[in-house]
């Protein structure tokens, strides 16, 4: 850590603040939300801990805004951060992301559709049969069980 502290300061002029800096090899380093390890990236476990915590404000259940607004929010975040963490080679969790995603925004959806008439309408306009159109709309399970 000295030699590279004496050419960064001598050599280049920067200055190096010793709480931030620290010298490790490439397969325990950690920057900007990407793990190297070996010749692949991946993205680290508090960056996608972050995404899934910005995904649950954006699919919140108390959020009370238009589901065209909130996908298009929802749209832009997930462009943006499958833009920025795309060169990661960890597409193992992204199935399961996915449905996890689509469970969350089809919840929204029952709780915006509140009463009893809307939901069993809504799920007839869909192409749902009428027999469990009824059965799902008069089910007193909660949002995120009925959204499976």
């Amino acid at each position: 850590m000295s030699n590279i502290t004496r050419y960064l300061s001598r050599d280049l002029k920067l200055k190096v603040n010793m709480q931030k800096s620290r010298v490790v090899k490439t397969d325990r380093l950690e920057y900007l939300g990407f793990i190297f390890q070996g010749i692949r990236i991946y993205w680290s476990n508090r960056a996608f801990a972050d995404f899934k915590h910005r995904l649950r404000g954006l699919t919140s259940r108390s959020w009370g805004v238009s589901m065209a607004y909130r996908l298009q929010r929802l749209n832009l975040y997930l462009r943006g951060w499958m833009n920025y963490f795309g060169i990661s080679q960890d597409y193992r969790p992204i199935l399961e992301l996915e449905r996890w995603l689509r469970q969350r925004i089809r919840m929204c959806y029952w709780k915006q559709w509140r009463n009893l008439r809307t939901r069993i309408g809504n799920l007839l306009k869909l192409g749902c049969s009428r027999r469990h159109a009824i059965s799902t709309g008069l089910s007193r399970k909660g949002y995120w069980h009925l959204s499976v």
